[in-house]
């Protein structure tokens, strides 16, 4: 079975809200990126999702944007990614990693060899901003490595297409709370609540919504009705300026801990 497969059946059997912190792979420092997702782990991330730095990130806000340009200074590419993930399964077997990115240095690397990459590295999903609801060849690669194509939906998203794309999720759902990039504004958890309540009616895939949530109370507010949240923008802004792999990963245990702790206080209240 698939590590987000596991994962996601175990915090059912918990009944625990999963919690995914998003990064971009080599920032602030390539040398602190591994410590970094074991700090991750060990403040409480059930999932992980690792950004692929890209020239022009259109679902991003300022702050994302940036460390894609700071990490592509950097020379991060997806070898260098790869290389992340590959360290990581060292010392941790059992945390699920998702890719995200956008598909053109997929392609130009070549779809196949990048998905065998993946897979052999550890990698467990891939989330393409930019990636056509039919693209049948990326889905068949993807299948046939047990790696899960994991699909955006939007508030936006008629009922066809949400229809259409829970048929085709494997994973999880994302549902992006906001109608704007990554950051841009606070989720306001009662507007979208209907629309994630709705879309469990098309899938049985677990549901996870991120875009807006920038602390413990945004994500509270979203473990109401969600599986886990994603909180991305805000973690990534806490680190910027991180000085050595310890500094780095005190910034990153320091954010997400307490929110960990509320969502876990909420479960035993």
């Amino acid at each position: 079975m698939n590590r987000i497969d596991q994962r996601f059946s175990q915090l059912k059997s918990a009944a625990r809200t999963g919690l995914i912190p998003f990064v971009t792979a080599g920032d602030p420092d390539p040398a602190a990126m591994v410590p970094l997702l074991h700090a991750l782990v060990h403040a409480g991330a059930d999932l992980i999702e690792l950004g692929m730095p890209f020239s022009d990130p259109m679902a991003d806000g300022p702050v994302i944007q940036r460390a894609n340009e700071r990490a592509l200074a950097r020379k991060i590419g997806l070898t260098q990614v790869l290389d992340m993930v590959r360290a990581f399964r060292h010392d941790d077997a059992h945390t699920p990693v998702v890719l995200m990115g956008y598909l053109n240095p997929i392609e130009i690397r070549g779809v196949e060899h990048f998905i065998d990459e993946a897979a052999a590295a550890g990698v467990d999903g891939i989330l393409l901003v930019d990636c056509p609801l039919d693209d049948a060849t990326l889905c068949v690669q993807m299948q046939a490595r047990d790696l899960h194509l994991i699909r955006l939906l939007a508030p936006t998203s008629t009922t066809t297409r949400t229809h259409d794309l829970a048929a085709r999720a494997a994973g999880f759902l994302y549902f992006v709370s906001i109608t704007g990039v990554t950051g841009a504004a606070r989720v306001d958890a009662a507007a979208i609540a209907s629309q994630v309540l709705s879309l469990r009616r098309h899938a049985q895939l677990p549901v996870a919504v991120g875009f807006g949530v920038k602390d413990a109370a945004g994500a509270l507010a979203i473990a109401d009705f969600a599986d886990a949240v994603v909180i991305g923008s805000a973690l990534v802004e806490r680190l910027q300026g991180g000085g050595n792999a310890a500094d780095v990963c005190a910034r990153a245990r320091d954010f997400l801990a307490p929110i960990r702790a509320a969502l876990d206080a909420r479960k035993a209240a």
